[in-house]
Formats: structure tokens, C-alpha cells, sequence
């Protein structure tokens, strides 16, 4: 079986294993695990950050970063298609009491001129605008990059307005092994940046968000408020430790698997797909209305031939690349949807 649903399928490997069977753990809510701890160091340096928090989840990690920064009554601006606002289960305004302005982006980019239109002025009718929040890369895209320049932009007219920005990179490492940017390319430019280690680099648990001293100790009061204090967490913050160290560089093999199947599905009567935004290692393929299957239909389809995919609206799929998928497991899902698709032609 083939299993491009998402890059959060990934499995431990053998030697994160051993590093979990041999991670030296301690009470990580009384600070006294050294696992993770060396995780959150490593981390923290490696965003360009004081320090750093190791949490469940990406949920976990954004929502708490929201909290950390606002008030309730606040408002947060947020592009339409973000995570935060489509896939959290209405955490912001449960857990933190505020509510998100969305702005249409252009493949989950926004510009400093929209925030601008859309920062609240200074009267008591309205809610204060206190967070920003970017995805990079952005899921709903399809992976895309977030320009830096676009950022420098945003943080310009942040800075204006007393206005703290939260980047959402879970996938921040897809974005830096595309561009050969250094991961401080955006982080500069944020105060909190949420990564995730289930992901693209294949561990099987955690995220972790990093920020000033002061942001962390108010992040990890409400760590422990939303339940995500954990006691000898260091058996799971080694699987994400040797992700860091060892799987960050194999990430644009999966850019390039993804690559080979966008360049597959482009090639298909009745589907529109531009190559431009396949930039990293999530495809999105939409079928037009001549297009022989929709999306849960082709979705079914491969999966009786052991190709999983996700359908992700009626006439939407998702496939994620990710360690678990091999260059030959490409080559051979690449010939089933051909396949596939010319049979019903």
C-alpha cells in the first residue's frame, strides 16, 4: 500500500527507534527531563530564538501561542485557508475568546497592504487587532512558500501598529530545504514560530514553539492550562531530536516525488493543476467537470488498486510525499493513476 494522504502516516524508523529505547528521560513538568530540554535548545537555536517549548501537537502549539499573545475580545487576522481557522475546531474563540479576521490570500498568501485595510482603528466599537498569524508552507495550498519579502512587509506594518505576528511552520522545514533559506529567514521576522516534527521530518509526536524568554514562560503556563504537560516526554523528544539532526536534509526528495506526480496528473484530460505552486511536498488536484472521476470517486478508485489518497472536496485530492514513500513507490503510483484515469475515458 501506497500512502499519500498526508505526511503525518510517517512511521518511526529503526534508529529514531534506538534513540527512543535509549533517550535519558526525567519529569519534564518540573523542567528535569534532559531529552527534551536538549530538544528545545537545539530548536530554539536553530529559529534564532531565546528559548523554546516542546508540545503535543501543532493544535497544541498555535493555540497556545494565540493565547500567549492575546486577550479575550482581541482579534487575530489570519489568511482565509489557514489551518488555525479551517482546521482547529474553533480553538480560537473557545480557548482564547478571540475572533479571526480572514483575508482571501492568493495560494494561502496575504499582503501587508490587506493587513493594513484590515488592522482595527482606535475606537471602543471595535475589536483591537494584537496577532497576525502566517502558515508556511500552507497545507490548503498545496505546500506553498511564504515570501520572505512579502513577511519583511507584514512585519514593517506590524511594527507599526503594535501588532505581534505567529508563524505557523509546521512545515517551516519544507519551506527551507526548497528555498536554501536558513529557517531565520522567517523566524526573524515573527515573535513565535510553531514547527512540527510529525510531519515531513517523520517523527511520531510533537511540536514545538519557540519565542522570547518571557513569551515561553507565559506559553508554558498555558501548556499546563490546555493539559499538554508532560512527564517523561523525553522517549517521544528523542524520535524528534534525531529527525532534526538526521531527516531535515532528505526533505526535497519528497519536493521531487511531489514534483514527479503533479507533472503526472498535468499531463490528464480534465484536470486543473499549475505546476508553478507545486513547491514542496503537497499536491493539490482539482477535476473539472469533464474529468472522468470527482474527487472521492478517484480517491475510491486508487484506493482498490493500494494508493490512498484524500479526497479533500467534491472535486478535490490531496497527495502528500513524505519518508515513508519512496522513489519507487512514486514511479508506480504515477502508472496506476494513468492507469486509472484512462480507463474510464
Amino acid at each position: 500500500m501506497i500512502d499519500l494522504r498526508s505526511d503525518t502516516v510517517t512511521r518511526p524508523t529503526e534508529k529514531m527507534r534506538e534513540a527512543m529505547y535509549k533517550a535519558e528521560v526525567g519529569d519534564d513538568v518540573f523542567g528535569d527531563d534532559p531529552t527534551v530540554n536538549r530538544l528545545q535548545e537545539t530548536v530554539a537555536g536553530l529559529l534564532g530564538k531565546e528559548a523554546a517549548l516542546y508540545v503535543p501537537s501543532g493544535t497544541m502549539a498555535n493555540q497556545v501561542a494565540i493565547k500567549s499573545h492575546t486577550q479575550p475580545g482581541d482579534e487575530v487576522i489570519a489568511e482565509v485557508n489557514c489551518h488555525v481557522f479551517n482546521y482547529e475546531s474553533g480553538a480560537p474563540a473557545m480557548l482564547s475568546g478571540v475572533q479571526v479576521h480572514t483575508l482571501p490570500g492568493n495560494y494561502g498568501v496575504y499582503t501587508a497592504e490587506q493587513m493594513q485595510a484590515a488592522i482595527r482603528g482606535p475606537d471602543h466599537h471595535l475589536p483591537p487587532t494584537r496577532l497576525a498569524l502566517i502558515e508556511n508552507t500552507h497545507n490548503r495550498a498545496g505546500g506553498t512558500i511564504f515570501p520572505v519579502d512579502e513577511m519583511k512587509r507584514i512585519r514593517s506594518v506590524a511594527d507599526q501598529h503594535g501588532i505581534a505576528i505567529h508563524l505557523d511552520g509546521a512545515r517551516l522545514w519544507n519551506a527551507s530545504a526548497a528555498t536554501g533559506l536558513d529557517l531565520r529567514a522567517w523566524a526573524d521576522l515573527a515573535d513565535s514560530v510553531s514547527v512540527c516534527f510529525s510531519k515531513g521530518l517523520g517523527a511520531p509526536v510533537g511540536s514545538m514553539i519557540a519565542g522570547s524568554k518571557v513569551f515561553i514562560d507565559r506559553a508554558h503556563r498555558f501548556r499546563k492550562v490546555f493539559g499538554g504537560g508532560m512527564r517523561q516526554a523525553g522517549i517521544i523528544a528523542a524520535a524528534a531530536l534525531y529527525a532534526v539532526q538526521n531527516h531535515r536534509s532528505r526533505l526535497v526528495e519528497d519536493h521531487q516525488n511531489c514534483r514527479l506526480l503533479a507533472e503526472t496528473f498535468a499531463e490528464l484530460p480534465g484536470v486543473i493543476l499549475d505546476l508553478n505552486y507545486v513547491q514542496t511536498n503537497i499536491l493539490i488536484v482539482e477535476f473539472n467537470d469533464k474529468a472522468p472521476y470527482d474527487g472521492p470517486g478517484f480517491a475510491a478508485a486508487m484506493k482498490e488498486i493500494d494508493v490512498w489518497l484524500l479526497p479533500t472536496a467534491p472535486r478535490k485530492v490531496r497527495l502528500v510525499t513524505h519518508l515513508d514513500v519512496s522513489r519507487q513507490d512514486v514511479d508506480e503510483a504515477c502508472g496506476k493513476i494513468r492507469e486509472v484515469w484512462k480507463q474510464e475515458l
